[in-house]
């Protein structure tokens, strides 16, 4: 039997690592490829949307994926979900955005769902999302988002500290307010692991390890 192939398409090299390690862990049976471009976040950030043309491009990156031989694709970015969304129904194979099974596991988990981000361009799309997905599941929600305000800026500027201190802050708010929060980037979820115990007793969800975790269901069957 010809082994299975996954596709990644992502809008930051430092992803590459990162979902390699969570493909060892959860698909070892299945061979990975990955295409980067972060000129496609870079886009969406200076002009403070996802335009037609960066979601076109979108669309052919998941394409190319599709001619390299992927059985299956996975992109990695939430803030260009809604291309990833129109690349799959121009594409011959599933095409999953990284941030669905994360969504749809919060829509099963509680009714007072947090989304939280340091980017407007991430917090909408995934919002978004969340409010779709529970459409489908017939289920009624109340959403609750977080704009952590210069933690992006921060980072970008080598100030982890401050990015890390203002994410926790947000948190620990929101936690206050809401079932399960959502991470709508991946880079945040490092500061959950510094939460104290308290601070964690509502459930916080990040998207790479959940998509993996889907996709090795998927992938088996």
């Amino acid at each position: 039997m010809k082994k299975k192939t996954l596709g990644l398409v992502h809008t930051s090299a430092t992803l590459v690592p990162i979902f390699q390690e969570l493909c060892k862990k959860h698909i070892p049976s299945v061979d990975t490829f990955n295409i980067a471009d972060d000129s496609l976040i870079k886009d969406v950030i200076a002009k403070g949307e996802l335009t037609p043309a960066t979601a076109r491009r979108v669309v052919e990156h998941v394409g190319s994926a599709a001619a390299a031989g992927a059985d299956y694709i996975l992109v990695t970015c939430s803030s260009i979900g809604k291309a990833v969304e129109a690349a799959a129904e121009l594409t011959g194979v599933p095409v999953l955005r990284v941030d669905q099974p994360m969504a749809d596991q919060a829509v099963a988990a509680g009714t007072r769902i947090g989304v939280i981000a340091t980017l407007p361009t991430t917090l909408g799309p995934t919002a978004d999302l969340v409010v779709r997905r529970a459409a489908i599941a017939g289920k009624k929600i109340e959403l609750v988002e977080s704009l952590c305000e210069g933690a992006f800026e921060a980072l970008m500027s080598g100030d982890a500290a401050t990015h890390d201190q203002k994410v926790a802050d947000a948190l620990k708010s929101l936690a206050k307010e809401v079932d399960v929060i959502l991470l709508a980037q991946a880079s945040m979820a490092r500061v959950v692991d510094t939460l104290s115990p308290e601070d964690r007793r509502t459930p916080i969800f990040a998207s790479p390890p959940i998509a993996m975790e889907y996709l090795s269901q998927i992938l088996r069957s």
